[in-house]
């Protein structure tokens, strides 16, 4: 199904969504710093607007792409204006600094904007009151907001909020000090159970993703890109492409310049009428590339480089205690080498986008996290203000942190300048596969010296990985401060003598953020090796990893720089707290049953507890591995710690894919080269769990909170892949130190 595309140029935006009558609130929004990509000043953000007919029209900021954020988010802002759900209509935003950061990336949509949309509720709630009470002439305490409508309970008067539009927008928008918000009590969607807005017509194939975008006069696009990273076009003879029936011209899409950041890669793309005789020409295309460095890139050999660098001393990143001398008196001493490979995303719906160049202006339509990302990419690649990109933004078909780089976008640009028409770029699977940003291949190493009763004195982890930094910076080697605060540097056990060190590597391919970051390997290597240690003590599990956490604290981390580590939040706010994450560890033991379900015949329990994206995860996986050495995952257990959550069935179904999703990781992920070229191109390579693979149970069970929100899209997929591992190890002897399982003979 292709959906037209109505264009809008963004000045033109807001007046097409508010009438000259309605309500709009404008309100000023923090500064926010994760990452040097999203150093875009925040500025004045109009992002609803109460129409003189009662509609309440959201404009909702961020990308949805199946965490409901689209429809969860407004309706924070929704609840404290005392709003009636059934009156609102959504919109989606284009690109734009106004609304503050549009990454739609690292678990912080709630967590980043939820007091903001309770104060923005809050005091458009107090002027409609306000404005109720100066048209009856009576005291604003005594007026007070009721479902879309003022009471004022003495007269018995009432007015909706359509007719108080007008007056209200009269009204100073209040200070902080005077604004009421509610209490959890009085949450009317907050917390509560409710469809998403794009339900019915996503279930009735109605809802307009990239791949559905199409504007009059369009032609498609397919790229031929080097099968080598940082490959150079040497020559092309295009003259077979060109004869292929739909093939209308074929044009030089330019290569990266260092840093790659979101450039296209380069290579040659064929322009036709339709993308599959796009695709049909692109096959007929004989090219030649001049290879450069990256052409010796071989995993194999690349994994062995990465444990050596591991074996040796690195750089410290956090140093507390006396390590070597903690060591030296240990009575035990363990070692062990983890790893785990380069993962692709690979969502549902591949990289899609269509632009138009015209007048020195881009118009782009895109399944993007990030339309300001896009805005940034296309500005600095074709030489033209930031201002004159508009992107709209559709419906995502899965994401996982690759739509938030718009390499796509920039190409269907480029192109559309080259041959003077709106351009749509579609990446098949096989490109989708071979040309991603990578999530990092990791060596690990650990040691732990250990008392007579088995308990670590002495901790030492160092961790080797290219770093997502290359992206931005191609000399950069080292982990980068949010890499290390990602599982690395905020160690929660009760270890005295404890030392975490980074060591560096090259990059050979594109890296990239996927969902969960650094916290997959350092949360499999790290909870692998404490289920080691576990079992060398001849303890059981969760004993001993409440033991291995401690007392109850807070743990004091000295921040890195400008605090990265910690997702740009407080201590103060957001602290290590030792007690939540034991919590989630008792809740999902007793969920799982783990008391009373012993190893036996095949089938066993692992657990793994991790604090990531400033959220507290544990799960129990249960495996069972028949005579043949066939892995199953008959349920997996998530007990979750996201502090307040805003619809939990939403929070639900998060955790749940992350089970998929780890599992994918754990039983099949890994992405190879030899010659630098990718060995992987489609799902028959590159696999995903399926029905019969994934996890046939999985129980999600959140903890009641009203403490501030955290992370919810990311946190459940870290504790998974050690989970998983440590059950295979229960059920059958076999200690997995290496991803994915698939490699390895469980029998």
């Amino acid at each position: 199904m292709s959906a037209p595309v109505t264009r809008v140029r963004r000045r033109a935006f807001l007046q097409q969504i508010f009438s000259a009558g309605a309500f709009v609130l404008s309100a000023r929004l923090p500064r926010a710093a994760f990452a040097a990509a999203e150093q875009a000043a925040w500025s004045p953000s109009v992002y609803f607007g109460l129409e003189t007919d009662g509609t309440l029209i959201l404009v909702t900021h961020r990308s949805e792409m199946g965490t409901g954020i689209r429809s969860v988010l407004p309706l924070v802002l929704a609840d404290e204006l005392e709003a009636d759900s059934t009156r609102v209509r959504y919109e989606q935003a284009i690109g734009h600094t106004k609304y503050g950061s549009q990454n739609t990336d690292g678990s912080c949509s709630i967590r980043d904007f939820y007091d903001i949309m309770r104060t923005a509720g809050a005091s458009a709630r107090l002027m409609l009151e306000r404005a109720a009470a100066a048209q009856w002439g009576v005291p604003a305490g005594e007026c007070k907001a009721q479902l879309h409508q003022v009471v004022h309970a003495a007269s018995g008067r009432r007015a909706g909020y359509g007719e108080l539009a007008a007056l209200a927008k009269r009204q100073p928008v209040p200070k902080p000090g005077e604004l009421r918000l509610k209490t959890p009590d009085q949450f009317r969607y907050i917390g509560k159970e409710l469809p998403t807005i794009d339900r019915d017509d996503l279930c009735q194939g109605k809802g307009t993703f990239g791949m559905d975008a199409k504007v009059p006069g369009m032609v498609y696009a397919s790229i031929e890109r080097s099968p080598i990273y940082g490959a150079k076009l040497a020559r092309f003879d295009d003259s077979a492409a060109k004869a292929v029936k739909g093939v209308e011209t074929v044009a030089v899409v330019d290569p990266f310049k260092p840093p790659h950041v979101f450039q296209p890669l380069g290579g040659v793309a064929v322009i036709a009428n339709s993308t599959w005789a796009a695709m049909q020409g692109r096959r007929k295309l004989k090219v030649e590339w001049e290879n450069g460095p990256h052409a010796a890139f071989d995993s194999a050999a690349y994994k062995q480089s990465l444990f050596e660098a591991a074996r040796k001393p690195q750089k410290a990143v956090r140093n507390q205690g006396d390590v070597d001398r903690a060591f030296a008196a240990a009575a035990r001493t363990h070692e062990a080498e983890y790893y785990v490979p380069l993962l692709a995303h690979a969502p549902m719906e591949p990289p899609a986008a269509v632009a138009e160049f015209k007048d020195g202006k881009v118009t782009a339509w895109a399944a993007t996290q990030n339309p300001q990302a896009v805005q940034e990419a296309v500005s600095a690649s074709m030489g033209i203000p930031k201002e004159a990109v508009t992107c709209h933004v559709t419906l995502l078909g899965g994401g996982f942190g690759r739509k938030s780089k718009p390499d796509y976008v920039v190409e269907a640009a480029m192109l559309s300048k080259k041959v003077g028409k709106p351009v749509k770029v579609v990446w098949s699977r096989e490109e989708d596969i071979r040309f991603d940003f990578y999530h990092a291949v990791a060596g690990m190493y650990f040691k732990a010296g250990t008392d007579a009763k088995g308990k670590p004195t002495a901790w030492l982890q160092r961790s080797v990985f290219p770093t997502i930094g290359s992206t931005f910076d191609a000399s950069a080697e080292y982990g980068q401060e949010f890499e290390m605060g990602m599982g690395w540097v905020d160690l929660p056990f009760d270890i005295a003598n404890h030392r975490s060190e980074n060591g560096a590597a090259k990059n050979h391919v594109r890296i990239g953020w996927m969902r969960a970051v650094a916290n997959i390997y350092h949360a499999f290597g790290i909870h692998s090796f404490a289920d080691e240690l576990a079992h060398a003590a001849g303890r059981d599990r969760v004993e001993f990893l409440l033991d291995l956490i401690g007392p109850d604290r807070r743990i004091p981390i000295e921040p890195i720089g400008m605090g990265y580590w910690n997702n740009t939040k407080s201590q103060q706010d957001y602290p290590v707290d030792t007690g939540r994450l034991k919590r989630v560890i008792q809740l999902v033991a007793e969920k799982s049953n783990w008391a009373s379900k012993k190893p036996g015949g095949g089938r066993a329990l692992g657990i793994a507890a991790h604090r990531s994206f400033l959220s507290y995860v544990a799960a129990v996986a249960e495996v069972e591995v028949d005579k043949a050495g066939k892995l199953s995952i008959p349920r997996i257990d998530i007990a979750v710690d996201a502090g307040t959550t805003i619809n939990p069935d939403r929070v639900r179904a998060q955790f749940e894919g992350a089970a998929v999703f780890g599992a994918s990781i754990a039983l099949m992920g890994e992405i190879t080269a030899a010659g630098g070229r990718i060995q992987q191109s489609n799902f028959h390579d590159y696999p995903v769990a399926r029905m019969h693979e994934a996890p046939r149970e999985t129980h999600v069970h959140v903890v009641p909170s009203t403490g501030l929100p955290a992370g919810v899209g990311e946190p459940g997929v870290p504790p998974i892949m050690p989970a998983i591992a440590n059950a295979v190890f229960a059920a059958t002897g076999k200690r997995i130190r290496e991803l994915p399982l698939r490699k390895h003979k469980l029998v």
